[in-house]
């Protein structure tokens, strides 16, 4: 079966007694994921959870951070 280009199933992983779970192979070779990488485990509530490596994060968090800031027009502001 076709999967969106990006997208990945990559099958189902068991929580051992410590909370741990094996990240799959194909996974970490796909986001680059090494021993020792830091990853930071996001929550929602309805939608689950996600991982992401520490240092994209924060990459991203600093670009938001320094981007300029958008120019609201007077019409979209009221």
């Amino acid at each position: 079966m076709a999967h969106p280009e990006g997208k990945h199933i990559f099958g189902t992983v068991k929580v051992g007694t410590k909370g741990q779970i094996v990240i799959p192979k194909e996974a970490r070779d796909i986001f680059n994921i090494k021993p020792g990488d830091s990853l930071l485990m996001l929550g929602d509530e309805k939608q689950g959870i996600a991982l992401v490596k520490q240092e994209a994060f924060f990459e991203l968090a600093e670009a938001i951070l320094n981007s300029k800031p958008i120019k609201v027009s007077d019409e979209e502001s009221e």
